[in-house]
């Protein structure tokens, strides 16, 4: 495996703290009605807040003191009805808002897997599969937290903070500003420790996505590893990921435990002031106790919301890392999209053409380099040539899976580029190397291109390719559950089912790259009869390395250094004794 490109930590573009949290908040004010319904609970929670210590005050002053026990009860009968539906109504507030954050974190993972799907194959190219999980994943769950938060700490706590202040200050000033001595301590703090959380929690969130990125392969290349014995090598290099791992949150972690020690420190001082101006300044005593617990009561209502404000801030820091990878995917425009003029792609005859066209995967580095053909409708076109020459970049460009960089592709005169992807796709067939099979039924997998097919055209469609036999063999037929990646079926038989899908759709063009370079020489015998009848009537081109596959086809393009070196029948090109030549007699050797 590579691990060396898994360790790669990804680059993420730097955004503004304030553009994502932004970003963040629009999600939240979709839900305005909700919002507004949690504010009022949290209203009526906040005003009990600030009536208790009033209530304390009363009691030790108004009814204690001069031994008026009756009213005394009254006063604590009405602040236990008060602090009970208090209670009651933060549980429903937390419902509420779980709900909601929730459906919110759905929303997120639901746009980020759509907008996935309209990227290029480059895209997915440059990323091992891991590291993509861990954004749709990891990175979205990450973020439930600061949403749920910003509606139950943030605004109530920040109305509490102003409502103390008020009331302390109308109380009495000098004790509430001998109050906040410790502010400026925790403000210098906060903005010491948020640039160095910030860079550290960003710097976990890469090591989390490099460790999901080795496990994700390590786990899909599992016979691979064991086929090497190479157990021990990958054992060290998860060890090595883990430590990684783990010494970025521990980093993370330690500034982040700062934060709470400023806080601390913060609050004490600032009590411990508040006590000597009481004592030493303003000479309050025994008279003054209802006064002291009150304003004392305050205080501490003051500094939690700041010790919650401080810890939100630095939660979100925490988060703004995932939250910058999620939208970072999110914000990637798709490398291939419609146009705003397209038109729908009508029904084809198969008519292809290739004017000048260049394309390369790297820059700098050409793949194609001006070829041009026409291809007839209903023509079989072999592509063959070696290992990089450009066979398979010439039916991905036909597919649209890539734009050429110069020069057009045109099928029945319509550039690729002018209909829609949609409309293009729908009428080829696609066969790739890769038989790739989705965890399902045989007949869901079979169905997968053409989801309204009937039992009977499946079943046809199998027999076509020579599958059917097989799949009848097995205890559920069509029915049989497969396994990710159509496991518990040899390289055979799931290239076989993936032929059978492509034909299910009856394509006007049918491009079959390495369609049965998994099947041994008897089932490829009675698959190739299939495929000629399959081939007939409509276009069709052919990436095969096994030579003796091509020889009916009506054309052979022998590609070679980014052109087509050769062109001709299979008789026409041996009789040249040229590169395809070459290539059939290195193969009877």
């Amino acid at each position: 495996m590579a691990a060396n490109s898994i360790r790669e930590d990804e680059e993420i573009s730097q955004v503004k703290k304030s553009v994502t949290i932004k970003r963040l908040l629009g999600y939240l004010f979709r839900y305005k009605k909700t919002i507004i319904g949690v504010m009022f609970i949290m209203a009526y929670c906040v005003g009990v807040s600030l009536v208790n210590p009033l209530i304390i005050e009363s009691a030790i002053d108004d009814y204690i003191t001069p031994g008026n026990l009756k009213g005394m009860f009254i006063l604590i009968a009405a602040a236990v009805l008060l602090n009970v539906g208090r209670v009651i109504l933060v549980k429903i507030r937390m419902f509420t808002m779980s709900k909601m954050t929730n459906s919110i974190i759905q929303t997120i993972r639901e746009e980020v897997f759509t907008h996935l799907q309209t990227l290029g194959f480059r895209f997915f190219d440059s990323r091992p599969t891991g590291k993509i999980l861990s954004r749709v994943m990891g990175d979205v769950n990450s973020l439930k937290q600061v949403l749920q938060n910003f509606v139950i700490t943030l605004l109530p706590d920040f109305v509490t903070l102003v409502a103390v202040l008020v009331i302390m200050l109308i109380k009495n000033p000098r004790l509430a500003l001998a109050g906040m001595t410790g502010l400026p301590i925790l403000i210098a703090g906060l903005f010491v420790i948020e640039n160095m959380s910030r860079v550290r929690w960003q710097i976990f969130r890469k090591k989390a996505s490099n460790l999901n990125a080795f496990l994700h392969e390590d786990i899909s290349g599992i016979r691979i590893v064991k086929t090497y014995i190479a157990e021990k090598e990958t054992l060290e290099t998860f060890d090595e990921l883990t430590k990684e791992h783990k010494e970025s949150f521990t980093n993370a972690v330690r500034v982040n435990d700062a934060f709470n020690s400023v806080i601390e420190v913060s609050t004490a001082l600032s009590i411990v002031c508040m006590l000597f101006t009481a004592v030493r300044i303003l000479h309050l005593d025994a008279g003054n106790v209802g006064l002291l617990v009150a304003f004392s009561s305050y205080l501490a209502l003051f500094w939690m919301p700041v010790a919650n404000l401080g810890n939100f801030y630095n939660q979100i820091i925490t988060n703004l890392a995932a939250a910058e990878r999620v939208f970072e995917v999110m914000d990637l425009e798709p490398e291939l999209k419609d146009g705003e003029n397209v038109k729908e792609m009508p029904k084809i005859t198969g008519q292809v053409s290739f004017i000048d066209v260049g394309f390369s995967y790297e820059d700098g580095v050409p793949v194609l380099k001006d070829v041009s053909f026409d291809i007839k409708p209903g023509e079989t076109i072999a592509l063959v040539g070696p290992t990089g020459a450009g066979k398979t970049t010439v039916v991905n460009l036909i597919s649209r899976f890539y734009d050429v960089q110069t020069g057009k592709v045109l099928i029945d005169g319509h550039d690729v580029k002018d209909v829609s992807i949609d409309s293009l796709r729908q009428q080829l067939g696609i066969m790739t190397q890769d038989s790739f099979l989705f965890t399902g039924t045989i007949r869901d997998n079979i169905r997968y291109g053409k989801p309204d097919a009937t039992d009977e055209e499946i079943e046809e469609a199998c027999r076509k390719v020579n599958a059917h036999d097989f799949i009848m063999k097995l205890e559920k037929g069509y029915e049989t559950e497969l396994t990710e990646r159509g496991g518990g079926l040899s390289a055979g038989q799931k290239q076989l089912l993936a032929l059978a899908r492509t034909i299910l759709t009856d394509p006007r063009i049918l491009i079959l790259d390495e369609a049965t370079s998994s099947i041994d020489t008897k089932s490829e015998l009675l698959v190739q009869k299939g495929i000629a009848t399959i081939l007939r009537g409509r276009t069709s081109f052919v990436i095969a390395h096994r030579l003796s596959t091509i020889r009916n086809a009506d054309r052979i393009f022998v590609i070679e250094n980014g052109g087509i070196a050769e062109e001709g029948n299979h008789t026409e090109l041996m009789a040249k004794k040229g590169l395809y030549y070459d290539l059939n007699m290195a193969q009877l050797c």
